[in-house]
C-alpha cells in the first residue's frame, strides 16, 4: 500500500510564493504547470518523490473537475499540511487567474491579426512537447520498477497505456476509461506475481 509521509517540509508564506511563481510561469495550461511543480518540488527542493508525486497525480484522476485545482490542494497539504494547502491553491490561482483575466480582455482586439494565428500555430506544438516529457517523468518510476520487480509489470502499463488510447480514439467516455484502468491495476498489481525478486527468492 502507498503511504505517504505528512509531517510539513515548508511554511505555508513560502509554499505560497512557491505557487505563486509556478502560476505566473505556467503558459501553456496544465501541463507546464505540472512540469513545473515537478521541477519545485522533486528536483529543487526533493521535499517529495517522484513516486509520491505520481501517486497523488493519480488520486487527482478519479475525481471530477479540475484535477489541477485538486492535485494543488494535494501537493500543498502534503508539504505544508493544512497552511500549505491554502497557501498553494490561494497562490496559484489568484495571480495567474487575474493576469489570464486581462489577457482574454485583450485578446478580442488581436486575435484577427495574422501575428496572433502565428503564434497559436507555434504554441500548441510546443505545449505538446511540455506534456510528453511531463508524461515521461510521470512514466520514469515505473521504468525504475522494472529493474526491482521485472519487466513484467513494466509491459502491463505499457499494455494499460495502449488500451486506454485505443479506448479514447474509439470514443469511449473518459469516466468509463479511467475506472476500468483502476481495475485493471487492482487485478494485475496486487498478484503475488509482481512481489520484488528479492521475495521471491527467500
Amino acid at each position: 500500500m502507498q503511504t505517504l509521509q505528512t509531517s510539513p517540509k515548508a511554511s505555508a508564506w513560502r509554499i505560497f510564493w512557491i505557487f505563486t511563481s509556478i502560476g505566473l510561469q505556467s503558459f501553456g495550461g496544465g501541463a507546464s504547470t505540472t512540469l513545473l511543480m515537478q521541477r519545485y518540488f522533486i528536483d529543487k527542493y526533493q521535499w517529495i518523490t517522484i513516486d509520491d508525486f505520481a501517486y497523488l497525480w493519480s488520486l487527482c484522476q478519479l475525481a471530477p473537475g479540475i484535477n489541477l485545482v485538486g492535485f494543488t490542494i494535494l501537493v500543498g497539504k502534503r508539504v505544508g499540511g493544512i497552511a500549505g494547502m491554502f497557501g498553494a491553491l490561494i497562490g496559484l490561482m489568484i495571480p495567474s487567474s487575474l493576469i489570464t483575466c486581462l489577457l482574454a480582455a485583450g485578446f478580442k482586439e488581436v486575435q484577427h491579426l495574422p501575428v496572433t494565428q502565428a503564434v497559436e500555430k507555434g504554441v500548441i506544438p510546443a505545449t505538446a512537447g511540455i506534456m510528453l516529457l511531463v508524461g515521461l517523468n510521470f512514466a520514469f518510476p515505473q521504468v525504475k520498477k522494472a529493474n526491482k520487480e521485472g519487466l513484467l509489470p513494466l509491459a502491463i502499463t505499457v499494455m494499460i497505456i495502449l488500451l486506454a488510447t485505443v479506448a479514447i480514439l474509439a470514443g469511449v467516455p473518459v469516466i468509463i476509461v479511467l475506472p476500468a484502468g483502476g481495475i485493471l491495476g487492482i487485478f494485475c498489481f496486487t498478484r503475488p506475481l509482481f512481489r520484488s525478486r528479492k521475495d521471491r527468492a527467500q
